[in-house]
């Protein structure tokens, strides 16, 4: 790899990486302000967020569709029709979430009701749940901006955004949950509403960026036609449901651990908050090769676009050894910061020890499945996903843990294996190029 590429996807994944890492410290910041409640509270907000995270996978696939159609407009010299990808993607955001938001929410008791029958539990989570769903649209909507400033290479754009709306949510998340200021307080509530609003007013930083910056590419000027929808569709759908499916995933996951004991649920929410911090840099990695993919791909070069996703590769190993070496090497130092009694440090502490020694080859399948979703190919994406998650991890998790009573550590161990597993496959279907194919 030559020090002009290192260059070019350290200069267009570092502000992703800064903005996906602020994401997850945030996370990070609401459990340690949340934690202070109590374990019903924190496992509350943890339910919540997995169902939150599960009802927004359903329009979130769209900015793969905006990224990638984006990207290939570029690569092919029509940057004066790259955001109508945007205007279809801001327009599909509103049309598929605003029914899902009125009927996730009407249905949220009963959803919650499924997944734990602690009253406490139930007491903090259901009123979290839905004021988050208030923020799909939101959400939707701030994932198709960062696909299309990520396909034009503006990826400080996303990052100084998130940046100002996450320091508004940590503020709010503060005022609300604690009672400061004058306002009463209000808990697991207050969290979700200051993650609310500051949702909201990211959404109106990007608008305010698009009528400012995107407007020469065609930003709010017209929607694509009905083909191109289709188009979005065609590559978003399957994107969606990969991410809608992984997130149900994660809640039944969050299900059979709460099978197990309440503590161990409280354990594994802290444990996949830490591993999200640390893994989703893999994240914008791979949203830097997605459009350097994309790109290549545009101009016709697939040789290129091929060598683009083992270039972004090799930087990804370099960060995912020295992030999984504190793992392995501090996990009690970790954990401390959200958990406060001895025996749930315990319970933690050798799963952290095994996230910190597989993160390197997770992070690698992050980055070569985003190369694949910036080439199109997202229906392979999904059934790859989907299949190892639903059809081998879960099923065989609910044996060893409330089946066999094995326990946290087996479920982890197995959650290792598992994601292994997929980092294999995706770099089969890297090697074999039938990504080349696809039509953006």
């Amino acid at each position: 790899m030559t020090p002009e590429r290192r260059h070019t996807i350290l200069a267009l994944a570092l502000p992703t990486i800064g903005g996906m890492t602020s994401q997850n410290i945030l996370n990070l910041v609401d459990m340690a302000m949340v934690g202070t409640l109590g374990a019903a509270a924190l496992a509350g907000v943890g339910i919540g967020s997995f169902l939150n995270f599960m009802a927004f996978a359903a329009i979130a696939g769209l900015a793969s569709a905006v990224q990638a159609t984006a990207a290939r407009r570029v690569g092919e010299g029509r940057e004066a029709e790259s955001a109508l990808s945007l205007n279809g993607g801001l327009y599909l955001c509103w049309l598929i979430g605003l029914p899902l938001t009125v009927l996730l929410f009407f249905a949220a008791p009963a959803i919650f009701g499924l997944m734990s029958n602690d009253a406490a539990v139930l007491r903090e989570g259901v009123p979290y749940f839905q004021i988050r769903l208030l923020g799909i649209i939101a959400v939707g909507m701030n994932f198709s901006f960062r696909g299309y400033w990520t396909a034009v290479k503006n990826t400080r754009l996303y990052f100084t955004t998130l940046l100002i709306m996450h320091s508004v949510n940590i503020a709010l998340n503060y005022v609300l949950i604690f009672g400061k200021l004058g306002f009463p307080a209000l808990g697991t509530t207050g969290a979700a509403i200051g993650t609310a609003i500051s949702l909201w007013f990211g959404s109106a930083i990007y608008f305010w960026h698009g009528h400012r910056l995107a407007r020469p590419a065609g930003f709010l000027q017209g929607l694509p036609n009905a083909a191109q929808l289709r188009g979005l569709l065609r590559i978003g759908l399957p994107s969606s449901l990969q991410q809608l499916f992984f997130a149900a995933g994660f809640t039944v996951l969050f299900w059979i651990v709460g099978q197990v004991g309440t503590r161990e649920l409280a354990v594994t929410n802290v444990l996949i908050n830490i591993t999200l911090v640390v893994i989703l840099p893999g994240m914008g990695l791979g949203l830097a090769a997605a459009t350097l993919v994309g790109q290549a791909l545009g101009r016709n070069d697939h040789e290129d676009a091929y060598r683009w996703a083992w270039d972004v590769a090799k930087v990804g190993l370099v960060i995912f050894t020295f992030l999984g070496l504190i793992m392995l090497l501090f996990p009690r130092m970790l954990l401390g910061l959200f958990l406060h009694e001895p025996a749930l440090l315990d319970l933690g502490n050798i799963p952290l020890r095994l996230i910190g020694a597989s993160v390197a080859f997770d992070g690698i399948g992050l980055i070569l499945m985003q190369a694949l979703l910036g080439a199109g190919a997202s229906a392979a994406v999904m059934r790859l996903g989907v299949g190892l998650q639903w059809l081998l991890f879960l099923p065989l998790a609910w044996l060893v843990g409330p089946g066999l009573g094995y326990g946290l550590l087996a479920i982890w161990l197995l959650f290792v294996a598992y994601r292994g597993l997929q980092t294999t496959l995706y770099v089969l279907l890297w090697e074999r190029r039938a990504w080349t194919k696809v039509k953006v």
